[in-house]
């Protein structure tokens, strides 16, 4: 793999590098408990922990909790980059038991997610194998259920020795991943760390408690329903089960079956795409999958549950995961994935803020679209948006050649919306005919497939430069597997080589082994090889762009707020969801910030200054109710 090193201030002189030390058993740690719920727990307790100061030799200490803080507090981290592997943990435990929050945050798992392409898995072990940094020791597995004062001086000694090296290695490593990184980025690092390490948003746990109620009634009678018009049998018969899943609008999905060779339904409990039906949007969905699996629980039940369970330690932390796709999106941490929570749910209710604050919500209206029509040089699409058309209501009378209104035809602009959102990246008739009938926020369209195959081609007819876009991609493509490099993009020119399609801020999207095989092209996923083609590669780009977009008015926003901040007053970015940024303010504050904003969100930046962007937000004392 050859990366390309960013050039940048060295900081080396102020970080400080942390390792702790926990107890475990086989029923308590981070195999059984979220990072949260571990951390919170009363059995918790730190056995030691390791600090390194710049390059300096690495100090352990274990103790009482006292005698640890004392140790901690002559460091001046406060004053300091902290620096660990898997700071979410680290600094968890050093804010939420030891009262201290450094300058900045550096996470060398953070860091290592868009350079491995996560391929090699995020713990330090594989990662300094990688990069041939030296071993990490196994101790730890000697520490299951032993409590500090369960070591023999010879056994703390070997663990202090285990932290050290743990330490050390995570010195090193950062010292090679820093060079491939930039300031910008670990900004983004640092602000998403500080949304679960310093938690500022509340849960309601009467509006929580409520809402399980509801589920768990409806669910009753959904399960009633379906015992009754499905009947158990249907359930259970492969045919009949996928019979159900269609008239549900969702395709059945299907695998190679390894005793026969041949396709064969995907509906067992290790099949990955059957179980992600169990979050479903369509509660009739996770109810039929819920009962096929025999779980008693459906995604929404287990969701409340575990919000009233943390509603019950403290504040709601928010762990997201840095580059957690590898577009550079994040991915939901923890098992409380935010980034899907449904619109004007309970869940989105429950989440509120302290006394005297409110919570600011602004989103980036359609990016993807606006990006996609952008980088493909789709002049008249791109009009519509820079003149503030409405393009769902625009493009659905052409649909239905008639004048749709968007007041009064909300099915005909549902159709228009899925449309100008979805088929950008080459969706076909089939999805498309499937995502219609899945719907979003109640509507539903069930339409002929003569009907769909012909609304694909009027898109594609239409704006003819996105479809063009998709073929200059697989041209893209042929030209990395072959050794050439290339460049493709109208608003903006990307240059791809080897396996890298590089980007505008200094970072990638990295298509690790990628190769032509009879199939098309194939590139190695985390859980093994991935198909890749043109539209694809269009969607992966746009999702990229689109997040850089997002995440530096985020960035901005944060930083104009972070001068305001005060442990009184919060003023802080608490959560970002897609294209959306959330920030928490002193009420007084909300009209002014929400105008902050709105005015940083509608800047273009320097590198696509002719892209037209847009946001529409609100503010509210929950989070359901900040953006309409």
């Amino acid at each position: 793999m050859t990366l390309t090193k960013q050039p940048k201030e060295d900081m080396t002189t102020n970080i400080i590098t942390i390792d702790f030390e926990t107890y475990y058993d086989k029923e308590y740690g981070l195999k059984k408990l979220t990072t949260e719920a571990y951390i919170r727990d009363k059995r918790f307790e730190v056995i030691g922990v390791a600090v390194k100061v710049a390059d300096q030799q690495t100090q352990w200490c274990s103790g009482t909790h006292a005698q640890i803080k004392a140790f901690l507090s002559q460091f001046g981290i406060e004053d300091s980059y902290l620096l660990a592997h898997n700071m979410a943990f680290d600094g968890a435990i050093l804010n939420w038991h030891f009262g201290i929050k450094p300058k900045y945050y550096l996470d060398t798992l953070s860091m290592s997610r868009p350079i491995t392409g996560l391929t090699v898995g995020g713990s330090l072990d594989k990662l300094v194998k990688k990069f041939g940094l030296g071993e990490k020791g196994k101790e730890v597995l000697n520490a299951l259920g032993k409590h500090g004062a369960d070591f023999t001086p010879e056994e703390m000694q070997a663990y202090a020795n285990y932290c050290i090296n743990d330490v050390e290695l995570t010195y090193k490593l950062y010292r090679v991943l820093q060079e491939y990184s930039t300031p910008k980025e670990q900004y983004i690092i640092d602000l998403m760390l500080r949304m679960f390490i310093d938690p500022v948003l509340q849960l309601r746990e009467d509006v929580l408690e409520q809402h399980l109620v509801n589920i768990r009634t409806k669910k009753q009678t959904l399960m009633e329903r379906i015992d009754a018009s499905i009947g158990r049998d249907n359930l259970m018969s492969n045919p009949q089960f996928a019979e159900v899943l269609r008239k549900l609008g969702v395709k059945p999905p299907t695998k190679t079956s390894l005793r026969t060779g041949k396709e064969t339904y995907a509906f067992g409990k290790t099949d990955s795409e059957f179980k992600a039906l169990l979050e479903h949007d369509d509660p009739r969905v996770q109810a039929v999958v819920s009962a096929r699996l025999g779980v008693k629980s459906t995604l929404e039940e287990t969701r409340t549950e575990s919000f009233i369970a943390i509603a019950k330690r403290g504040a709601l932390p928010i762990l997201l995961n840095y580059y957690g796709a590898h577009t550079g999106r994040a991915s939901g941490g923890d098992k409380i994935n935010l980034q899907n929570l449904p619109r004007g749910g309970s869940l989105r209710k429950s989440i509120s803020v302290p006394q005297n604050h409110a919570l600011v919500a602004c989103d980036s209206s359609q990016i993807e679209a606006r990006v996609v029509a952008w980088l493909a040089g789709q002049i008249d699409l791109l009009d519509d948006f820079r003149n503030k058309i409405d393009i769902y209501s625009k493009f659905a009378t052409e649909v239905y050649g008639r004048t749709i209104d968007k007041s009064v035809d909300k099915i005909e602009r549902f159709v228009g919306k899925t449309c100008i959102l979805g088929l950008g990246y080459g969706m076909g008739k089939d999805k498309f005919k499937s995502t219609l009938k899945i719907g979003q926020a109640g509507v539903s369209v069930d339409l002929p497939i003569e009907d769909a195959e012909r609304i694909v081609k009027l898109y594609r007819e239409k704006y003819s430069y996105v479809a063009a876009l998709w073929k200059e991609a697989d041209t893209a493509l042929a030209k990395m597997t072959s050794g050439y490099e290339y460049e493709f993009g109208t608003g903006i020119k990307l240059k791809c080589i080897g396996e890298k399609i590089w980007l505008p801020n200094g970072m990638f999207i990295y298509y690790p082994n990628l190769r032509k095989t009879s199939e098309g092209f194939v590139y190695d996923g985390r859980y093994g090889p991935v198909n890749i083609y043109g539209g694809k590669v269009v969607e992966n780009v746009v999702q990229a762009l689109a997040r850089i977009v997002v995440f530096d008015q985020m960035a901005k926003i944060d930083q104009a707020l972070r001068k305001l901040d005060t442990p009184e007053y919060r003023f802080k970015v608490v959560l970002t969801v897609h294209d959306e940024v959330v920030a928490c303010v002193h009420d007084g504050f909300a009209q002014a910030c929400l105008k902050l904003m709105e005015d940083i969100m509608h800047i273009p930046p320097k590198w696509a200054s002719d892209l037209p962007v847009a946001c529409e937000g609100g503010f509210s004392y929950n989070y359901g109710d900040a953006k309409s």
